[in-house]
């Protein structure tokens, strides 16, 4: 029998290696960006098309390469950042495992370019398949430019793996984000499909985490420092009030290498202990200096996981900090050095002027347990629903009535309670519990209805036929509304753009990751802004995808419905409580919730009569 264990060709070997180094266009991205900065570079320039799928280019002024050099760097297990075991365990660099060049170069076509600066001509190098088609002087800049081209051309069972543009997209830049915050010393650009995307200046750390988010997180920042013995901890955190429901804005960086942990990730959500729900997230921007013998990093193919020999303390160091820098900023405001002070300080005439204490007033008479008349709040989809339109007041004069007798009063108080309390013709007698549950007399018992959970079915309902039917209505805004996104969330609501225009929101492109909401769903309220409204969709589809992976029209249907819907805790008359079973009742399945629990629970007379021992 002959012998059947040979060694693999390269061409194989480094598609093997491809499988754990390049998942998808971000992933050689990531790569590519590393090398860029493992060059000593002060400008990187990133260009993508077709969402890497068809190039991905970078473009650097660090050292460059020799002719030898640019060569050997698409060998496999090449670097230039180890020569010995030791090395691994001293590793500050990035690109160092020598893998990735050649496993991008057997799964895609590249061309490099590249010069040092000491040299008059540079190389160029055409590599398809790991095969290389062409290497040959060329007139180049110094520094090095790699073009990426049909990244995956020859296994095209991978990419067919691949998601749609949009998806892909917001990966790349995931990865690109990760690597601006690591290095705010580096000019970075990023453009995609001819639009740029971000431009990014040499800057601060706050200064690049502003420019990256926005301008409006200045005001959510707060700085963390400490130096110890073990580690050196520094980076910004998110003030509690500004929170999100999804986990998208938290960075840990160890030695400037991004990392996943959930136990340092625990760590910083153990300091907000008791400023935040259980269900929000802060934004932090952190990073660890450790002795790199101290840590291994070698513990997993993309390098995103660590192992540490002192974990406890690291916790407890990173627990403290967070917490000390939390209550520095409650008690004192903290200095904004790079912001500019202006005319902030500005002293006036009234600066000088005599402190006056203020003057409390209060009513001897005030007695909490008299009854007040209700106030009447904007619940447009209860109302216009089965209540006709409303009439107009004829004694529309009596507004400017000044003075009222006390008689009068009394008994249009009076009148009108009776009106409130008592139900229109056809309209079953209902009882609200707490401003949470309504309850319906039916002819074996009664219902107990939760008043939330049915109004986001109802909404939850109607959303999703909107969507089919392309048919939702729209409330046009008095003043339209400019609402900035960071780039991930910007290609998301761009991605999203035809199904959220299909629920009745107004919505166009105004500029760079900018959006202008000229109108709101005709069946949400007014007591949230526009922007809002728009912000909590994006926070709640986001959340959703990541828990329960529903498709874009249903995710969209149940984000909306369920900020839009009544909270327990708001009174309801008559009318709409009526209106609110109608709807329910009319609905494929009004007994189940959005998060599949019930919405109506029935009590019978014979569960009474137990109950009472009748």
């Amino acid at each position: 029998m002959s012998d059947i264990i040979q060694l693999l060709p390269d061409s194989v070997a480094n598609q093997i290696a491809a499988g754990e180094v390049v998942q998808r266009p971000a992933s050689a991205v990531k790569e590519l960006i590393e090398n860029a900065i493992d060059s000593g570079a002060g400008k990187i320039q990133l260009i993508i098309k077709d969402a890497g799928k068809s190039l991905i280019q970078v473009i650097d002024d660090g050292c460059g390469m020799s002719i030898t050099d640019a060569r050997m760097c698409f060998e496999r297990h090449a670097t230039s950042k180890i020569r010995k075991a030791e090395d691994l365990f001293a590793i500050r660099t990035m690109g160092f495992r020598g893998e990735a060049m050649a496993s991008i170069a057997a799964i895609a076509q590249v061309e490099l370019k590249t010069r040092r600066h000491e040299d008059e001509l540079g190389t160029y190098i055409c590599i398809e398949g790991s095969e290389v088609i062409k290497q040959e002087p060329v007139s180049c800049s110094a520094g090095t430019s790699i073009c990426i081209k049909n990244l995956f051309y020859n296994i095209p069972a991978r990419r067919n793996f691949l998601k749609g543009n949009p998806v892909e997209l917001r990966h790349i830049i995931d990865e690109f984000q990760r690597v601006a915050f690591a290095h705010p010393e580096i000019f970075f650009t990023f453009h995609h499909d001819g639009n740029e995307i971000f431009h990014l200046p040499q800057a601060s750390l706050k200064q690049r985490i502003i420019h990256i988010f926005g301008s409006t997180y200045n005001q959510k920042l707060v700085p963390v420092e400490e130096n110890t013995s073990i580690i050196g901890l520094k980076g910004f955190i998110g003030k509690p009030e500004y929170a999100k429901k999804t986990r998208g804005e938290q960075y840990f960086f160890v030695n400037k290498r991004f990392i996943k942990d959930p136990y340092l990730n625990h760590a910083v959500l153990n300091a907000y202990d008791e400023l935040l729900p259980d269900d929000s997230y802060p934004l932090y921007v952190l990073f660890i200096d450790i002795d790199p013998s101290k840590i291994d990093i070698n513990v997993h193919p993309t390098k995103t996981e660590i192992k540490y020999q002192d974990e406890k303390s690291i916790y407890a160091i990173i627990r403290s900090a967070v917490k000390r820098s939390l209550g520095q900023y409650n008690i004192t405001p903290t200095l904004d050095f790079n912001q500019e002070t202006g005319f902030n300080n500005m002293i006036t005439e009234k600066a000088h002027e005599d402190i006056v204490p203020p003057v409390i007033s209060f009513n001897p008479d005030f007695n909490p347990f008299q009854a007040e008349k209700k106030q009447e709040r904007e619940i447009p989809f209860l109302r216009s629903m089965g209540g006709g339109k409303q009439e107009v007041s004829k004694n529309w004069g009596s507004l400017y009535e000044i003075v009222k007798s006390p008689v009068n009063e009394q008994q249009e108080f009076e009148l009108e309670s009776k009106e409130e309390i008592s139900p229109k013709h056809g309209e079953k007698q209902l009882f609200q519990v707490h401003n949470r549950y309504i309850i319906s007399q039916i002819k074996s018992g009664f219902m107990l209805i939760d008043q939330q959970a049915a109004h986001e079915r109802i909404l939850y309902e109607r959303f999703l036929l909107q969507q089919e039917t392309h048919q939702g209505a729209s409330q046009q805004s008095l003043f339209p509304q400019t609402v900035t996104l960071g780039a991930v969330d910007f290609e998301l609501v761009k991605e999203l753009l035809p199904d959220i225009q299909a629920l009745g929101f107004q919505v166009r492109e105004f500029g760079k990751n900018t959006f202008i909401v000229e109108g709101i769903p005709a069946d949400i309220g007014s007591n949230i802004s526009e922007v809002e409204m728009l912000e909590h969709l994006i926070e709640g589809f986001k959340n959703n995808f990541s828990l329960m992976k529903l498709d874009k029209r249903d995710n969209l249907a149940r984000t909306l419905a369920r900020n839009a819907a009544i909270k327990a805790g708001v009174y309801l008359t008559q009318t709409e409580m009526n209106n609110l079973i109608d709807q329910l009742f009319a609905c494929e399945s009004p007994n189940i919730s959005l998060q599949g629990k019930p919405v109506i629970i029935t009590f019978t007379l014979e569960e009474l009569f137990q109950k009472f021992e009748r």
